[in-house]
């Protein structure tokens, strides 16, 4: 059994957590390490789910798992749940992908904003094209060098 200053802790832990997520602006999503994180508990992530399954007056819906380094997902295994989420995100803005898939570039809670329809956008510098990727046949077999 914890004790009560374990308790007190946790308590503590939660309520940066929940301060952030309260911060996080509609039609934006975070992900549960980056609220950890922005709460002072790095690679806290497990901890920052554990928080919002304890409390339903912040606005969960957009705390999403993170998939890769640019898209999120609907972290929530219950059906209903994880219908209930991708509802609330879609009607404050965020599409959500077929398999629960959102694009943190972005949505994501710091990413830029998305173009609404109608709006311009700016005439600055437009970001240098990725890098294709290397051709197969010019690796190597090996690494040595004879």
């Amino acid at each position: 059994m914890a004790s009560s200053d374990d308790r007190e802790h946790l308590q503590r832990l939660f309520a940066r957590i929940h301060a952030v997520v309260r911060k996080i602006p509609r039609g934006c999503v975070a992900t549960y390490g980056q609220c950890a994180e922005l709460a002072g508990i790095p690679n806290g992530g497990r901890i920052g789910g554990a928080a919002l399954k304890q409390k339903a007056d912040v606005p969960w819906q957009r705390v999403v798992g993170k998939a890769s380094r640019t898209r999120g997902r609907i972290a929530i295994h219950d059906p209903i749940g994880a219908a209930l989420q991708r509802e609330l995100l879609e009607r404050e803005g965020v599409p959500v992908g077929d398999r629960g898939l959102i694009d943190l570039s972005v949505y994501g809670w710091g990413a830029a904003k998305p173009l609404r329809a109608g709006a311009r956008a700016s005439r600055g510098r437009a970001a240098s094209p990725r890098r294709p990727p290397p051709s197969a046949s010019k690796r190597r077999a090996s690494s040595s060098r004879r």
